[in-house]
């Protein structure tokens, strides 16, 4: 039984992924951590606790953290720290903090953090063809959509998919000049742009454009179970790879 703690457990991902894991035959849930609700109960007869340490006194193999953007790199830090493997799906943590927990993990090299921008296989899919079409496409833009309650903009997927697609172009690719200040945010040299409303929950779309012609590629979300089976899947595989992993791509094959 791999023994698993959640951080961010009382939130909506956090919900959903307590009750995900106390579901799988092969995990037991030990640890719920929650700074607002300590005292309730999450599944498994586990006492929601507002402090780190209960992990570490669970006896915690894994830990999952889906918090929030200014409290994740601490838990991480916390983590590594105790040889507490983590799987982290809290947007937020760009090329400096990937930076900081190589670093973390120098001093704990048998300790393993998978971090990925989206745990649904649809994102990673579709983030997989705009990499492959930002090599034919001169130019392409993304919009991202997301409820009202993401603190950050743009999304963790969002700019890794820009990352990706100008990596891979064959030369880069600046838009058309007016109107600066609507026309989203530059994530090396693509453009993207990031809308909060009720209603929403996490969708993406890419908008590639040459002479004569468009392709577009887009996955929506509706609802947050989409993200429970690579969760799962990152937790039985992060013990088996010390170091940091970035990405569900390793995990898949892909």
């Amino acid at each position: 039984m791999i023994r698993v703690g959640v951080f961010g457990a009382r939130g909506r991902m956090g919900s959903i992924l307590c009750a995900a894991i106390s579901n799988e035959p092969d995990m037991d849930l030990v640890a719920a951590v929650a700074r607002s609700s300590a005292g309730q109960s999450a599944p498994g007869d586990v006492v929601v606790a507002d402090r780190p340490e209960a992990v570490v006194e669970a006896d915690t193999e894994v830990a999952v953290d889906f918090t929030r953007p200014d409290a994740v790199m601490e838990n991480v830090r916390f983590c590594v720290e105790h040889g507490i493997h983590a799987v982290v799906g809290t947007t937020g943590i760009g090329p400096a903090e990937l930076d900081r927990i190589r670093g973390w993990l120098a001093e704990k090299p048998e300790v393993g953090v998978v971090v990925a921008p989206n745990f649904a296989i649809g994102a990673v899919v579709a983030q997989r063809l705009a990499e492959e079409a930002a090599r034919f496409f001169p130019a392409a833009e993304v919009i991202e959509l997301h409820h009202d309650q993401k603190v950050d903009a743009p999304s963790g997927t969002a700019a890794a998919t820009a990352r990706r697609m100008a990596a891979a172009r064959k030369e880069a690719w600046s838009g058309p000049a007016g109107g600066e200040a609507f026309r989203g945010g530059d994530v090396e040299g693509v453009r993207v742009h990031s809308v909060r409303l009720p209603g929403l929950v996490a969708h993406q779309e890419v908008i590639f454009g040459a002479q004569g012609q468009t392709v577009t590629i887009r996955h929506d979300a509706p609802d947050r179970s989409c993200y429970v089976p690579g969760v799962l899947l990152a937790i039985r595989e992060v013990r088996r790879r010390p170091g940091l992993t970035v990405g569900l791509e390793p995990l898949l094959e892909l």
